[in-house]
């Protein structure tokens, strides 16, 4: 794999050497830690609902099982991959520099290893016990992530993140094709919702740590346009986002469940990133990225209890 080499003034050596010796527990927490477990658990979250929506009601439990496995190998080895590239620019970020790479726990080329087998476990994994799609689409989650957002986008444009977001967005697909072998409006909804998400998601987030992405050299949008103008941005993605949601009424057989869930979680996460414009702080920013997360969960959970509750 070929990776674009970080400027000079962004790439120093890392000076903390790597432990010669952990027991196993300590050593399988470490690589844990490199596939971001916490980020795959919210990825998981658009899979599921997205496959009772497919299915018009509860999938085997063994699909489920295999579909959650492969997406979490999916997600782990392109989130790892994600460490080793920005390792140095994690040594300085004081969000990440205790991450394993960057904290000298895990040797980069050990790591490299790690993620690409991950993915390539993941790809055969999906292709032998769901379909070839499913597989196919998580492993273009995986490029799009890697190449585009992490190694193109994210050092060189302040729209990094809003087409980034794309790979985030692929699991809904994933999920919905694992059930049919094709992806359909519905499918697409979903991603759209989960891609349109991302921008205000993250720029909160961004909003809290904005001088680690300058001193970075990172040019989010809040380093470049401003943190007021970046929340006028995220105000405007948040009502995008909530508007995308309510396209699944009237292309599914969803209900008033999943239509109230998403108008109040909805309305809820716009007052948020409106309160973020009238008074642009770390804390509100940091309100709102955890908000963002429930509202998340919130509406694809309304997708699988309104599926169910109307098919029982």
């Amino acid at each position: 794999m070929v990776v674009a080499a970080l400027p000079d003034d962004l790439a120093p050596a890392l000076a903390v050497p790597v432990a010669p010796s952990r027991g196993f527990l300590t050593t399988l927490r470490i690589y844990f830690m490199l596939t971001k477990p916490r980020v795959i658990e919210l990825l998981l979250v658009t899979t599921v609902p997205a496959m009772v929506l497919a299915a018009g009601e509860l999938p085997s439990l063994g699909l489920i099982g295999a579909v959650l496995l492969g997406g979490t190998l999916s997600a782990g080895g392109a989130n790892t991959i994600n460490c080793w590239i920005e390792r140095d620019r994690d040594q300085v970020m004081r969000r990440t520099h205790s991450r394993p790479l960057p904290a000298g726990e895990v040797a980069p080329n050990a790591a490299l290893v790690f993620g690409l087998v991950l993915e390539a476990v993941a790809f055969v994994w999906l292709a032998l016990a769901v379909n070839l799609l499913s597989a196919a689409l998580s492993v273009s989650a995986m490029l799009f992530y890697v190449f585009v957002y992490t190694i193109w986008l994210k050092p060189r444009s302040p729209q990094n993140i809003v087409i980034g977001g794309a790979a985030g967005a692929v699991p809904a697909l994933v999920g919905w094709a694992s059930v049919t072998n094709s992806l359909a409006v519905p499918a697409w909804i979903m991603f759209a919702i989960v891609f349109c998400w991302t921008p205000p998601h993250f720029w909160a987030l961004s909003v809290r740590y904005r001088d680690d992405y300058e001193r970075a050299g990172i040019p989010m949008l809040p380093v470049v346009i401003g943190i007021a103008a970046a929340s006028r941005q995220i105000l405007v993605y948040a009502v995008v986002t909530v508007v995308v949601s309510l396209a699944l009424v009237p292309t599914t057989d969803l209900g008033w469940i999943y239509g109230i869930t998403a108008l109040v979680s909805g309305g809820m996460f716009v007052l948020g990133a409106a309160r973020l414009v009238a008074q642009a702080t770390p804390e509100r920013a940091m309100k709102l990225f955890h908000y963002s997360n429930t509202y998340l969960s919130l509406l694809f959970v309304a997708i699988a209890v309104d599926v169910l509750v109307r098919g029982h």
